[in-house]
């Protein structure tokens, strides 16, 4: 018995130094993209075909808008400025928020790379390669959120505040995500809340939760549109694919009943709409 556990745990190193060797090997970094994402055990490659929106084109929306382009023409301009988390419902323009963020100020050098969940373990490593850069780099997280036994969210808040290391001061997280506080919450949690000679101190388990969400120096909140909010960028959209808009009572009604059946009048709601729409008339 002993020989076969010996044989076993032999055979296990040699499986781990297989892996090893057959991890591939990350190549030199071509700088010259606007975007990058990153993967792992390839490093940051470059994004052939950005996604790049127009400002202009996202509406209903003019305080986010403001205030993501003050922060990011701060940070353009080499001055202070703070990681940003966009949460709130969905199908409401964070992400392209973003992604129009970088078609406003690449031409001053900004960057994006986009970082999936699953490797935000890699994150030291990833940052790691931008101190010695002369563009500004803003890593983007898409919907972001973890569950209660997720614990590659500590990653994420040594990135952003907390780490021995000093983070680079051309990087900066720009995060969407459709919870606040980016873990689950529980009625449970809020009962180990307390008052203290007036003051509210929350338990560990919503304190834990709440410093993550704390390290991002900017929240910006988005809410479902009102019915006029909706016809107004479903407008949009029709006029710029030279469709009828919902000044006429069949689209209008048609634009209606389609958010009806979806339960949501969002942007995304919106576009799909008018692409379908488009898309039989013309």
């Amino acid at each position: 018995m002993a020989e076969i556990e010996h044989l076993l745990e032999r055979a296990g190193e040699l499986i781990g130094r297989l892996e090893q060797l057959l991890q591939p090997v990350a190549g030199e970094t071509d700088w010259n993209s606007i975007a990058f994402r990153w993967r792992r055990g390839r490093g940051l490659l470059p994004v052939a075909h950005p996604h790049l929106i127009p400002l202009g084109s996202l509406l209903c929306m003019e305080r986010q808008k403001q205030e993501i382009s003050r922060n990011t023409r701060q940070f353009v301009a080499g001055k202070s400025a703070n990681n940003v988390l966009l949460w709130g419902s969905r199908g409401t323009g964070k992400s392209s928020l973003i992604k129009a963020i970088l078609h406003q100020y690449a031409d001053q050098g900004l960057r994006l790379v986009e970082v999936e969940k699953s490797d935000l373990i890699d994150l030291p490593e990833i940052v790691e390669q931008f101190y010695q850069r002369p563009e500004r780099f803003i890593l983007f997280c898409d919907d972001l959120s973890f569950e209660a036994d997720d614990a590659s969210y500590k990653s994420l808040k040594a990135v952003l505040d907390g780490s021995i290391a000093a983070p680079p001061e051309n990087v900066l997280i720009y995060a969407t995500s459709n919870r606040r506080h980016l873990l689950p919450e529980y009625l449970r949690e809020n009962l180990e809340t307390r008052v203290v000679e007036g003051e509210i101190h929350h338990g560990e388990g919503v304190e834990e939760k709440i410093s993550l969400s704390e390290r991002f120096g900017l929240w910006l909140s988005f809410y479902p549109f009102n019915q006029e909010e909706y016809l107004h960028i479903v407008d949009h959209w029709l006029a710029t694919l030279g469709a009828a808009t919902t000044h006429d009572p069949a689209t209008r009604s048609a634009a209606l009943q389609w958010a009806l059946q979806r339960g949501s009048r969002s942007g995304r709601v919106a576009l799909q709409f008018a692409r379908d729409w488009a898309g039989r008339q013309l």
